[in-house]
């Protein structure tokens, strides 16, 4: 237009500011106002007021405030674009300053200036203040309307303020709001966030026509509440009615998956959605990796990792982050330390990541020099961050530095310490033998310890066979988690390693009255592009006949090498022949066998375990690591080790 010699007049010039402020391009939008300013329009209202609106919109709320303050006439809607704008910053106090500025000017507020800081409020986490700030306008008279409600529930929500809750969803019953589907999904959010899964699905039922902003809060609300087989179901019913699904539902029936222990059907459903032609995102892939992660898929995991990189995702901070956390939980913590170096920039997100990367596979002198470099970058640690550094300390026995960081997390970072940080002490105490110092620690809790905290110091007595404070233990946990099998053993193989058998038998006598029954032991492998499961004492594996027969070549080397077998690992009345065959069948062992037939020479190995690894597979595992010439990790639940020339990186600590 300019090429042609047509000057823009003050009927063009917001069209084009507010362009600039859809696009959040601020250079042009300055150019269009310094144009403004030099052709005599810097005193048009309308005009100040579409810049205004650009500035806010580009997160210049300074360069906003100066024009407003600069303006003559200032009406409703500048004054609720201004509130709004510092509102969403969190700037609580100066949007508060503003709404009464705006009413001592006599300008009256109307729905858009209370909606704006409503907004505001919520978006940057003052749910107390949103909250508050909606039952003062109905005090002042303003009917809220559709925009209001759906603003104020996500606040009502995190709160977990389900009374409050259920009285704006009688409000919208009363306005007949129902039809608004940002409602609706605002109300469906709530529920969800509250745990109040049946009136969740009261108003998904009652819906007559569901739109894909209240199915896509609906899966998402069954998912947080555990809910995930009902959330396929959902997902599959309307998937067959051939319901357009976007990115938003794909990726909350993956995450769903993913966060309940359905790794596989994660990992299905991602193929599913490629296959319809649904491109996943930098949200979907963050949900998609601990998948991977739960299930040491590394070869999947490293797939996503390339899809990551060709499609420009890995730059996420989140994305990245994710992949931290899997090749670490895969085994392969050089690769974690990697995709952290390589990471353009880095979040609190970031550092947890690694720091837990290094604290799981034992390595605390890592894990320290990332918290101190951390802080060296300017990063403040929180809650989390402490947890890692803690974790370090008790896989490696460290006492004087745990004790370091616990005080100092509240002295100097200002992080109280939470149930998870006390959990850690117990167990770093504990796990070094100062049962008596952990229990002291218990007692002095400024609120009353959970099972995490009895279950580590009840760990640590069956190791230690200290029978008076397994017992104490023992019986908050049976109060506390009455039907978790664990507690029982950990306290029957106490009085077995005493040969108090009529002890031992009294527990297994509780157990079955309760119908409770002990954990069988898995182990799982991934071979290819296959994953096979391994349990204890089964021979229904189709190859077992050939892991059976390496099994006996193994065990022939392993004693000539000057190794008996560690029979006092089964806590048994059994004989000592029978001991050494139960330890063959750990699942473990199993996997590790299965690795060896099934791979080339050389190739690593990687196990999980679902429970503790035991002494005896621990020092065979060592051996057998020599005698292959074999890289074997193991996952189980406390650690990883990662077995390598007859060594172990835990130094036989764990």
């Amino acid at each position: 237009m300019g090429s042609r010699g047509l000057v823009p007049d003050s009927y063009l010039l917001p069209s084009a500011i507010k362009a600039c402020a859809a696009l959040k391009a601020l250079k042009p939008g300055r150019q269009v106002h310094a144009f403004a300013s030099v052709n005599g329009f810097g005193s048009d209202s309308v005009l100040m007021s579409s810049l205004v609106h650009m500035y806010l919109k580009c997160n210049r709320i300074e360069d906003a405030q100066k024009l407003f303050d600069g303006m003559c006439d200032r009406d409703v809607i500048v004054w609720s674009a201004m509130i709004a704008g510092y509102s969403r910053l969190g700037i609580v106090d100066r949007a508060k300053e503003l709404f009464n500025e705006m009413r001592n000017a006599g300008v009256e507020p109307n729905l858009v200036s209370w909606n704006g800081m409503i907004a505001g409020f919520g978006n940057a986490g003052l749910y107390d203040e949103a909250v508050m700030l909606f039952r003062e306008m109905i005090s002042d008279g303003f009917l809220p309307d559709g925009s209001t409600v759906s603003c104020v529930l996500p606040g009502i929500g995190n709160m977990k303020d389900v009374l409050m809750g259920e009285q704006v969803h009688g409000y919208v019953i009363k306005q007949g709001l129902e039809s608004d589907n940002f409602v609706l999904s605002a109300l469906l959010d709530m529920y969800g966030r509250c745990g109040c899964a049946s009136e969740m699905s009261r108003v998904f039922d009652e819906i007559d026509q569901t739109e894909i902003g209240s199915l896509n809060a609906y899966l998402t609300g069954l998912s947080r509440n555990g809910l995930v087989d009902t959330a396929l179901e959902v997902f599959k019913k309307f998937k067959a009615r051939e319901m357009e699904l976007n990115v938003v539902t794909w990726t909350s029936i993956i995450s769903s998956c993913s966060q309940n222990g359905k790794d596989m059907e994660a990992l299905e459903l991602f193929r599913d959605m490629q296959a319809d032609g649904v491109e996943p995102n930098a949200v979907t892939i963050p949900s998609l990796i601990p998948a991977c992660a739960n299930i040491s898929r590394l070869t999947h995991g490293k797939a996503i990792h390339c899809f990551s990189l060709r499609n420009g995702f890995f730059d996420d901070v989140y994305v990245s982050s994710a992949l931290i956390g899997m090749y670490a939980k895969c085994g392969r913590i050089q690769l974690s330390r990697h995709c952290f170096d390589i990471m353009p920039s880095r979040n609190l997100v970031s550092w947890n990541a690694i720091m837990n990367g290094y604290a799981m596979h034992g390595k605390a002198r890592e894990t320290i020099e990332m918290f101190h470099m951390m802080l060296q970058k300017g990063q403040k640690p929180d809650s989390t961050t402490f947890t890692c550094v803690l974790h370090a300390c008790t896989q490696n026995g460290l006492t004087e530095e745990g004790w370091h960081y616990f005080n100092n997390m509240s002295k100097e970072h200002n992080v109280k310490p939470k149930m998870e940080h006390y959990a850690c002490m117990v167990t770093l105490l504990s796990r070094v033998g100062k049962l008596e110092e952990a229990y002291s620690i218990i007692k002095e809790m400024p609120f009353e310890p959970d099972a995490c905290v009895w279950g580590a110091l009840l760990s640590s007595c069956r190791v230690y066979n200290n029978l008076s404070l397994g017992e104490i233990a023992a019986e908050k946990l049976f109060v506390l988690e009455p039907d978790n099998p664990g507690n029982y053993i950990l306290l029957s193989n106490i009085y077995a390693s005493k040969g108090m058998w009529d002890e031992e038998n009294r527990i297994r006598d509780m157990m079955k009255s309760k119908g409770l029954k002990k954990n069988p032991g898995y182990s799982w492998i991934e071979i290819g592009q296959r994953v096979h499961t391994l349990l204890s004492g089964d021979k229904s594996h189709p190859q077992m006949k050939e892991i059976l027969e390496k099994s006996e070549k193994l065990s022939i080397e392993i004693k000539k090498s000057g190794y008996l077998p560690m029979t006092k690992s089964v806590l048994q009345d059994v004989e000592e022949q029978d001991k050494e065959q139960i330890l063959c069948g750990h699942s473990e062992k199993l996997a590790v066998v299965l690795g060896l037939i099934n791979t080339s020479p050389g190739q690593p190995l990687q196990v999980i375990k679902n429970l503790r690894i035991c002494d005896d597979c621990h020092a065979v595992i060592k051996i057998i690591s020599r005698l292959e010439g074999r890289e074997i990790f193991v996952r189980d639940t406390n650690r990883f080790h990662h077995f390598k020339d007859g060594v172990c990186s835990c130094g036989d600590f764990w």
